[in-house]
This record gives structure tokens, sequence and C-alpha cells, in this order.
């Protein structure tokens, strides 16, 4: 399978209180993500978990090491990476499709162009009837089903997905899961989720990076070889889940 994005040795530190002692987040971080994946990263909080995704997304600096797209280095804000935040982050001035269209217009598209592509993301998303609303007239699920549409409606090659549920009540994240699934397996795109959530990677990943406490690393990297659907209580999923737990807990 051919990869799509590579990291090698990233470390990241902080100046204190601008004086002369340093933080250092990551400890040399070292994965790759094949083209296709759902890749998902777990850890304690302040791990670095977000502040990885910015160093990705170009939000952010690495103090060292290399990030590697489709074979060429990143060295800043790259268009090709699109980034979804728990927050929705939505601008609460448009309407749900003037939000969605935004990477568009962003790009030069024509108003009636990128209304017709913004109109076909209202469609399979579950939004019709909703896109001339705001965001404040939204729920929840409403609200992040639009962020997801804004940055997939560019076409991004590798999407990150920041806590994107961590938000939303139990029955609405999973709701919002399943969305997630089914629209990853119709397009394939490459995905790099991180999330406090243990059972939510299992049930979405195939593949899962655990790291440790700051200064942070990998500590292993988890294969979920099972299939989709997947069954929440089966024992195969808890296999993955104690395993994960355990590593988390050491």
């Amino acid at each position: 399978m051919a990869l799509s994005l590579m990291l090698s040795g990233i470390t990241k530190e902080f100046c204190i209180n601008s004086g002369p002692e340093h933080l250092t987040v990551f400890d040399g971080i070292d994965f790759s993500v094949a083209k296709g994946q759902f890749f998902s990263i777990v850890g304690p909080s302040g791990c670095g978990k977000s502040t990885l995704l910015k160093i990705i997304a170009g939000l952010d600096h690495a103090s060292g090491g290399s990030i590697i797209l489709e074979g060429e280095p990143i060295l800043e804000r790259d268009p090709r990476i699109g980034l979804i935040f728990q927050e929705f982050a939505l601008f609460p001035w448009r309407t749900a499709i003037e939000n969605i269209e935004m990477g568009l217009e962003l790009q030069g598209m024509s108003k009636s162009m990128r209304r017709i592509e913004a109109m076909q993301f209202i469609s399979a998303f579950g939004l019709l009837g909703f896109e001339n609303h705001y965001p404040h007239e939204l729920s929840g699920g409403m609200k992040q089903r639009v962020a997801i549409a804004r940055t997939l409606i560019t076409n991004p090659e590798v999407v990150l997905m920041d806590e994107p549920f961590g938000a939303l009540d139990s029955q609405t994240r999973n709701l919002l899961q399943d969305f997630l699934l089914n629209i990853w397996k119709e397009r394939q795109d490459t995905v790099l989720f991180v999330t406090h959530n243990v059972d939510e990677a299992v049930y979405l990943s195939d593949r899962i990076a655990v790291l440790s406490p700051r200064p942070s690393k990998i500590l292993h990297i988890f294969d979920i070889d099972l299939p989709r659907p997947r069954d929440r209580t089966c024992l195969q999923v808890n296999h993955f889940r104690r395993a994960i737990f355990d590593l988390l807990n050491t």
C-alpha cells in the first residue's frame, strides 16, 4: 500500500516563560500513514496530540524532524491537508451552505459552481432543509457535519481530525462515528484522527498509535485487523481496548 504521510524524528520544545528552560513535548515521533488509511492517535492529556496535528497542518513548527506528504517535505501550510477541529470553528455570520463553500471561495471558484458543489454535500450529509440556517440554529451534530463537509469539499489528500466528536453527547457521537465511516469508505480519504476515547479509536481505525506521557514517544502501534461494521462489545474489540488501556496505564 502506497504511503501518504510519513513523520520522522519529530521533536517539539517550548520555552518556559521566555527563559532558558525548555519543555520537551515530543521525544522523536516516527510513524507513517498509508494512502486511504484511517489512523488514530491516543494518549494521556497533555502529551501533545493536538500539537502534533497542528505541526502536520503547518499551524505550528516542529523543533526537529521531517514530515513527508506524497514524497514531498512539508515546510509550511499545505492545501493538500485539511483540518477539522473539535470546536466546529464555523463562521457564525455565514449559513451552513456558505460555511461549506468557504474553501472553494478561497480557491476562486465562481459562486454558481461552488453552490452546486456545496449542495451535493448538503444532500449527502443529511442537511437538506438546513442549508440556510446559521450555526446557532443547528444542533451539535449538524454543526460537525457542516465542519466536515467544509473540509472535504476541497478534496484534501490527508484529513486531520482533532477530537471532532469530543463535545457531543454519546448518542450523537456514535451516530457521527458511523456517518464518518460511511463517508470515509465512499471517498477513501487518508485520515489522521486524534481522540481521548479508546473505544472510539478501536471502532473507527485501521491502526492506532499510543503515545506516552510527555515527553511523548510512541509506545506501540496497533493494527486493528477487524472487519467492518464492528460490534462495539465483541470479544475482539474488547481485546484491543484492554491492550490499549493497559499500555496507557503503565
